[in-house]
């Protein structure tokens, strides 16, 4: 399937359901830019290596970069997402469903936003398109379970990962700075942390985007009058259009979430910011590079536990990590259940 940006104006232009469903997309991935996106930053800001507005700029630009030059060297996430649940064979159906899957998660993540608490979009992404093919199909044999079975690897990776490579990073920097002059350090991790922020937004936009783009590679195809799309290529233009949204959502900013990952959950230093930094980067590299949707907000929270580990387990607020493990619980059942009611709804009134 080879799609043109003309052709894909003249389907929008002359399909409501698609136009719609466009819409939606970008307005998830508007969201993802500005929910998520703080989250690759936070650390770089709350150590006062970058205020914020120069950081969030730097985050916009670093996420259009990371979407668009991460999704031409390898798309399997976005492919992994595309393939995970089966809308069955009436593709009109299809995007309605699809449709109300995007409904769920923009209502979700912006309820959750409203109150500061980071959100977990791959968490619902993942739930909104699995409830909708719950109720499309009225059983769950619209999942298919081997993608899945990808999905629930890479947000268990994500966890252990992101703790583990954030400790070891953090005791070797420590390790081999101990004997060296504070303030000498210090200007050193100042531009180091901010390597490290640039280095997260990129990945976190090569992992989010590719997601994103999936779905909405996959309701162009519904509107064609496709069921699926294994084997076709993701057109250049479509790259460009997501990562422009995503950097425009980050541009937004959230400091709400800013300061509840940066500053609440464990007070960094420079150099524990760069060992948060690069650890999380580095796990959403090799989760990217082998195809693996994986959450940013897991791996960047368990990267920063990870860090305040090296010092003393006392130095995590424990209940800032228990409201971000419950909100994440909460997202599989609520916006799968939101986005199950939704394609319901629309299934009967369209």
């Amino acid at each position: 399937m080879e799609i043109s940006f003309v052709s894909f104006l003249q389907s929008v232009t002359s399909s409501p359901v698609l136009l719609i469903t466009v819409l939606l997309t970008l307005g998830v991935i508007f969201v993802n830019g500005w929910t998520d996106a703080p989250n690759a930053i936070a650390t770089c800001i709350t150590t006062r290596c970058m205020d914020v507005r120069a950081a969030i700029w730097m985050s916009a630009v670093f996420n259009f970069l990371g979407v668009f030059v991460m999704t031409q060297i390898n798309s399997s996430v976005a492919s992994t997402i595309s393939n995970m649940v089966d809308f069955g064979g009436n593709t009109r159906e299809a995007l309605i469903a699809l449709c109300a899957a995007l409904f769920s998660i923009v209502v979700y993540s912006v309820a959750a936003s409203w109150f500061g608490i980071p959100t977990s979009e791959s968490h619902s992404l993942i739930a909104g398109l699995s409830g909708s093919a719950i109720a499309i199909h009225n059983g769950v044999g619209g999942i298919n379970m081997d993608e899945w079975a990808k999905v629930l690897y890479g947000l268990v990776l994500s966890l252990a990962l992101g703790f583990a490579t954030g400790w070891v990073i953090c005791k070797l920097v420590s390790l081999v700075c101990s004997a060296m002059d504070r303030r000498r350090t210090n200007s050193f991790f100042r531009g180091a942390q901010i390597f490290g922020a640039a280095a997260m937004s990129f990945m976190h936009g090569a992992q989010d985007g590719q997601k994103f783009i999936g779905v909405l590679f996959l309701g162009i195809a519904f509107s064609n009058g496709q069921d699926n799309v294994v084997g076709a290529a993701i057109p250049v233009w479509l790259m460009l259009l997501c990562s422009l949204v995503m950097g425009c959502g980050t541009s937004v900013g959230g400091e709400k979430i800013i300061k509840s990952v940066g500053m609440d959950m464990v007070k960094l230093e420079k150099y524990q910011g760069f060992s948060a930094d690069l650890a999380a980067a580095f796990c959403l590299l090799y989760s990217s590079l082998f195809g693996i949707p994986v959450s940013t907000t897991h791996t960047k929270t368990s990267a920063i536990m990870g860090v305040g580990a090296v010092r003393r387990l006392s130095a995590i607020n424990f209940g800032v990590v228990k409201d971000m493990m419950l909100t994440w619980i909460f997202t599989f059942p609520g916006c799968g259940l939101i986005s199950f009611l939704m394609a319901k709804l629309f299934l009967a009134i369209f």
